[in-house]
Order: structure tokens, then sequence, then C-alpha cells
């Protein structure tokens, strides 16, 4: 893995700050019970502290470290010729994008987002900023759109990716909605990959259902844990079908 010249933030600060103050008061508070002669308390204190904290170091590790090996490794692994084009669902501030544009000298990548602050400083400047860093600005886009209804024709991308965004959609067909659309703009023999810590299995079943191949589900591993294994995050893989429409 290259060191990344861009500023690619962290994923929800809020949730690493609470880890990290969390575990740093109950360690505080347990030495104190300590001090005064409560053990039992301290004991449990302590337990929950240091959990909370290595919950924070992994979460750091994942936001920081983790995602962008395991994004290589996952890019590396699809063997891309350079000339693909290549769509981000929710690609914040660019981190797979990027990853993904730098692997395609001869094609395109186009990046989708909304915005929102689930990611520090989630801006289209800081992801055009990261582009220009990163040397691909040539072949970046970037189009505000919802992933349920993107503004693409059917069968434009030969490659849609997309990390820790579709589990943001409070409702099961809006994520069921997001999943097709991905499908639908793929080129026949197009692939899929899509990472997100919740729902794998049910996204694999909206591809089946609407005719994709090669659909299956496996685990990222420890360096994708945002926190700890309760929050691992998972890759769906498909290929768009070379024959027929694609069903709803």
């Amino acid at each position: 893995m290259t060191k990344p010249r861009g500023n690619y933030g962290v994923d929800a600060p809020a949730v690493l700050t609470g880890l990290t103050v969390g575990g740093v008061l109950e360690t505080a508070l347990a030495v104190w019970l300590f001090a005064i002669g409560w053990v039992v308390p301290a004991v449990v204190l302590l337990i929950g502290g240091g959990v909370l904290i290595i919950g924070a170091a992994l979460f750091a590790h994942t936001t920081l470290r983790g995602k962008f090996r395991v994004w290589d490794a996952e890019l590396d692994r699809l063997g891309l010729s350079g000339d693909e084009r290549v769509l981000d669902l929710g690609c914040g501030r660019g981190l797979v994008l990027l990853k993904a544009a730098a692997r395609v000298p001869g094609g395109a990548a186009t990046g989708v987002d909304l915005w929102t602050h689930d990611q520090s400083g989630n801006s289209g400047e800081a992801t055009l900023a990261n582009a220009r860093a990163e040397g691909v600005a040539d072949r970046v886009a970037l189009v505000t759109a919802d992933v349920r209804g993107l503004p693409f024709p059917d069968a434009t991308f030969d490659l849609v990716v997309s990390s820790l965004v579709v589990h943001n959609i409070t409702d099961a067909e809006g994520r069921a909605s997001a999943v097709r659309e991905a499908l639908r703009v793929l080129k026949p023999g197009g692939r899929l990959r899509l990472a997100d810590i919740r729902n794998a299995h049910r996204y694999a079943e909206v591809l089946r259902e609407c005719g994709a191949a090669d659909v299956h589900v496996y685990d990222l591993g420890w360096r994708f844990w945002y926190g700890g294994p309760y929050l691992k995050t998972s890759m769906v893989a498909a290929t768009r079908a070379h024959s027929g429409d694609i069903t709803s």
C-alpha cells in the first residue's frame, strides 16, 4: 500500500470520540475505586474501560489504516485492465474512488454522494482536493445524487464499488433500491463490490432476485472492524449477467 497523499478524515467521528472518552473515564474511575478499597466495582469498571479503549483503538486503526489496506487488496484482486469506467456509491472524501481511479489511467472514475456528515469534513471540495493530491483529478468526476435513484443510463459502468454507505439508508426498501440501482448501471459482465457493516446477506438476496451472477458474501477481517467483531465489515460481490434484463 502506498502512503495516501490525500486527507480522508475519520468515519463516524462521534462514535470514536465516545469510545475513547468512555474508556478513559471508566478506567480513571476504576483507579479511584481501587484507591478507596471498592475492589469489585473497580474491577468491573476496569474491564469495561479496557473494552472501550480496545474498541477505540480498533476503530481508529480501521478508519485511518485498515480499510486502506483492505480496499487496496480488493481492487488489486479485480485485475483491472486500466480502461474501465468505475462508479463509487457514497464516495465521501474519495478513499475508494481515488484508489480505483489510480488503477484506470485510461478510464474514468465517478463518485456519487449527498455529502452528509457521517464522515468528518465530508464535501465535494475535499474529494477534489484529494484527487489532485493523488494525481488522478484528470479522470475523476463527482455527482451529487441519491444512490436510490442514480442519474445514469443502464449499463454505463464496468465496476461499481461502495464502502459503508447503504446501511445509512434507514428503510429496507430504500436499501434494496440502492442495490438494484448499482446492478442496473453495470454493463453486462460488469462487477459490483459493496462493503457494509450490516445487511450484507439481504443485499445478496436482492442481487440474486435481480438476476445477478456470481453473488457471494465474505468477511473482510479484523482490519475492517469498527470497534470489534460486533461491527465487522462484509463484502458483497456480484457480476451483472451477460444476457437478460434485470428484474425488480
